[in-house]
């Protein structure tokens, strides 16, 4: 998937400089953030809608659209697709490939917040939780 991830994205980055007329791209990145956001936010919905009403292949569709929502505001924001590939190997490292990083906690008395995030040695290694898999809609572990 990151190979075709990182297709589109070069698409996205190489029509950058098109006619914003002729490119629904180079639209969507100069007219900024916020409506890159929508558009991200709008196919995500579709998505769940989908996911929700048991339509599989409206989601396989809507997906697509997500993807390339996400590739264009990745180009507007300065982010590369191998960025989030190496947040995710490092988030492997730390906590198994099925998780996430845990949600900030915040202290009431202060205006910053800092986000938990374990170290990344070997003992948090050999700690890490087993890898998950979804097999039929129920989690397993892999083997």
């Amino acid at each position: 998937m990151s190979d075709s991830m990182e297709r589109l994205y070069q698409a996205v980055i190489a029509a950058r400089d098109l006619d914003p007329a002729a490119s629904r791209t180079a639209r969507l990145l100069k007219r900024g953030p916020s409506k890159m956001a929508k558009k991200l936010a709008e196919e995500a919905i579709e998505v769940v809608i989908d996911a929700v009403n048991g339509k599989p292949d409206a989601v396989i569709r809507e997906s697509a659209d997500l993807l390339y929502n996400l590739s264009v505001l990745w180009a507007g924001a300065g982010v590369r697709p191998q960025d989030v590939w190496d947040e995710m190997d490092r988030r492997e490292r730390l906590l198994g490939i099925a998780e996430k990083l845990p949600k900030v906690s915040t202290n009431k008395n202060s205006s910053q917040s800092a986000a938990l995030v374990p170290q990344d040695t070997a003992a948090t290694r050999a700690s890490r939780r087993p890898i998950v898999a979804l097999q039929g809609g129920r989690a397993g572990k892999r083997r």
